[in-house]
């Protein structure tokens, strides 16, 4: 399902966030870790992380659906990821949060990653899960990367319409292919009927068209970031996991290399991991996550 609480910020014209809090309060005596999913799921990607009692106990949980997905919603149709970094810090604005420590799963690392350069006085570690930080380049194909152009294409033709669409529901085939890529293994038939009818509620009706093809043209057109990369000071805590389909582990091993300014830049591959990597491994994760939040934080 897709947040059930939201908040209006000023970016793009007024921006309505879906967003997820611990508690449904901040707590300033607790860092705070601010979570950003995936490509066309939400908030309950990280269902896992809001139910582990040690984890809640240790910081805020913050979770914010990006542009384009969730109960996010914004009056313009075309967006990109520093617009949802932008986003994401009104977000901590508006909830008095200073600092955060940002961890992105897939998209949601080349989100936190720009909230970081943009802000990086307020962002206070990185923990990139299942990413890259390539564009969608050949160069990247060429050492293995998927390619969505391929067979994606057809499916922004599909879902262009200078009509209104009231009667649209997001195609089962796309649907499908999302989720094998994202979850491999993991796909148990609990998370694979969980997923269809959250993405079915998500994405139906003329809105919902419209945020299901600007997200994809969102991830199809981004920039790259490596010349950005030795502006990150912040430690840097990497995630992969080894069955990764979209973006294999030695495609990340080169990427963490170019944060050459990191106080603390360093890439963990995760035995069995899909792209994922929270979901099928999310022990490992929540312990990364503690670990780094620990390490970092500076006590007053």
């Amino acid at each position: 399902m897709a947040a059930t609480t939201t908040m209006k910020v000023p970016h793009l014209g007024g921006i309505t966030v879906g967003y997820r809090l611990s508690g449904n309060t901040y707590d300033k005596t607790k860092p705070t870790a601010l979570l950003v999913n995936s490509l066309y799921t939400t908030v309950s990607l990280f269902n896992d992380m809001f139910t582990n009692t040690k984890l809640i106990d240790a910081m805020n949980i913050l979770a914010v659906e990006p542009l384009g997905h969730g109960a996010t919603t914004c009056p313009i149709e075309h967006f990109t990821y520093w617009d949802s970094a932008i986003m994401a810090l009104q977000v901590m604005d508006s909830l008095g949060i200073e600092n955060a420590f940002a961890l992105g799963v897939a998209q949601g690392g080349w989100i936190v990653i720009r909230m970081a350069l943009l802000a990086p006085d307020r962002i206070s570690g990185l923990m990139p899960i299942g990413t890259s930080m390539d564009s969608e380049s050949e160069e990247s194909r060429k050492k293995g990367a998927w390619d969505p152009h391929r067979f994606s294409i057809p499916f922004i033709e599909k879902w262009s319409s200078v009509d209104p669409t009231p009667s649209f529901v997001v195609d089962d085939i796309w649907v499908k292919m999302v989720n094998g890529l994202a979850f491999a293994e993991a796909l148990t038939q609990e998370r694979e009927i969980f997923w269809n009818s959250t993405m079915k509620s998500v994405y139906k009706g003329d809105e919902g068209r419209k945020k299901l093809r600007g997200a994809l043209i969102c991830l199809l057109e981004r920039d790259g970031l490596f010349l950005r990369l030795r502006d990150i000071k912040c430690p840097v805590h990497w995630l992969q996991g080894s069955q990764d389909k979209p973006f294999p582990p030695a495609l990340a091993s080169e990427h963490v290399k170019l944060f050459t300014s990191s106080k603390d830049a360093k890439l963990d591959i995760i035995e069995g991991g899909c792209h994922y990597v929270n979901v099928s491994h999310s022990v490992e994760v929540s312990d990364a996550l503690k670990g780094l939040v620990a390490g970092y934080t500076v006590m007053e």
